[in-house]
C-alpha cells in the first residue's frame, strides 16, 4: 500500500547523558540506591560507566532539577529523601499520641510481610536469598553482644531484605518509610518488649524458622512463619500495655499504704 500511513518513527541516537539517567533512575526506583546514599565521586563514576565527565554532569544536573538527587555543599552527590516517608512529620506525632495506631501498624505489617515472604519464596533470586541469609547470620553474631541495639538495627533490614526479595517496587518504598518510622522508635522498639518475659532468643528463633521457610523456597511456610512472627510481636505489645496499666494501680496502692 504505497504512500499508506504506517506506524514507524524515525530513530534518534540516545544521548549519553540519557543512558546515565534512566540508569540512576532504575537504580533509585529498585531500591538499590536508597535514599541518602552518597554517589561515587565524579571521576569515579564516570569511569564505571564509561562516559565523560560532562556527559555525566549533564545527567546529574537533570535528576537533580527533577528533585532525585541533591548535592551538599564539600559532600557530594546524594540521593534526595524524595522515597523518605510516607507520613508527614503532623501525622508521626499523632501517631505516638493514639494508643491504637502501634496495633494498626502491626497488622499492616502482618498482611503486606505475609505477602512480601509469599512472593520472595517464589519469584526472589537465589542471590535475593542469600542477602536475607546473610542478614540473619548477622543478627545471630550480634546476638551474643549484651546491648541489643545492633540486633535491633538488623532485625529491620531483615524484613527489608524480604521485601525487596518480593520484586513489587511499590510496596519496597512504602515498606522503607515503616520501616525507618520502626527504628525511629515511632511505634514501638524492642527495649519495651523486653521488659516482659519476651526473650532475644524467642525472637530470633522465630527469625530463624522464617529465614528457613525461604531458603526451601516454601511460601505458604514464609508467610506462615511472618504472620505467627508479628501475631507474637502484637499480643506483647498487648501484654505490656496491661502490665503498665496494672503497675500504676499498684503504684497507686503502694503510695496511699505508705501515707496511712
Amino acid at each position: 500500500m504505497t504512500g499508506a500511513l504506517m506506524p514507524f518513527s524515525p530513530i534518534h541516537p540516545e544521548k549519553l547523558s540519557q543512558a546515565v539517567v534512566r540508569q540512576i533512575e532504575k537504580l533509585i526506583l529498585r531500591g538499590i540506591l536508597r535514599p541518602g546514599e552518597r554517589l561515587p565521586a565524579e571521576r569515579e563514576l564516570s569511569e564505571r560507566l564509561g562516559v565523560s565527565r560532562p556527559s555525566l554532569r549533564e545527567a546529574v544536573a537533570e535528576l537533580q532539577d527533577r528533585g532525585l538527587l541533591a548535592s551538599r555543599a564539600g559532600a557530594g552527590v546524594y540521593v534526595a529523601e524524595v522515597f523518605g516517608s510516607a507520613f508527614a512529620p503532623a501525622l508521626v506525632d499523632l501517631i505516638r499520641s493514639d494508643d491504637e495506631a502501634v496495633f494498626d501498624y502491626v497488622s499492616f505489617r502482618r498482611d503486606m510481610e505475609g505477602l512480601a515472604a509469599e512472593r520472595a519464596a517464589q519469584f526472589g533470586s537465589d542471590t535475593d536469598l542469600a542477602v536475607i541469609d546473610t542478614l540473619f547470620s548477622k543478627m545471630e553474631a550480634a546476638h551474643g553482644k549484651r546491648n541489643p541495639a545492633d540486633e535491633a538495627e538488623l532485625d529491620a533490614d531483615f524484613h527489608l531484605a524480604i521485601v525487596e526479595a518480593s520484586h513489587n517496587v511499590i510496596m519496597l518504598h512504602m515498606m522503607r518509610s515503616m520501616y525507618d518510622l520502626l527504628r525511629a522508635g515511632v511505634f514501638y522498639n524492642r527495649q519495651t518488649m523486653f521488659r516482659q518475659r519476651i526473650t532475644r532468643e524467642t525472637l530470633l528463633d522465630q527469625h530463624r524458622e522464617i529465614n528457613a521457610a525461604l531458603q526451601a523456597r516454601d511460601p505458604k511456610g514464609a508467610r506462615a512463619a511472618v504472620e505467627g512472627h508479628l501475631d507474637y510481636v502484637r499480643q506483647s505489645l498487648v501484654d505490656g500495655r496491661t502490665a503498665d496499666r496494672h503497675e500504676v494501680i499498684a503504684k497507686q496502692r503502694l503510695d496511699h499504704e505508705r501515707s496511712r
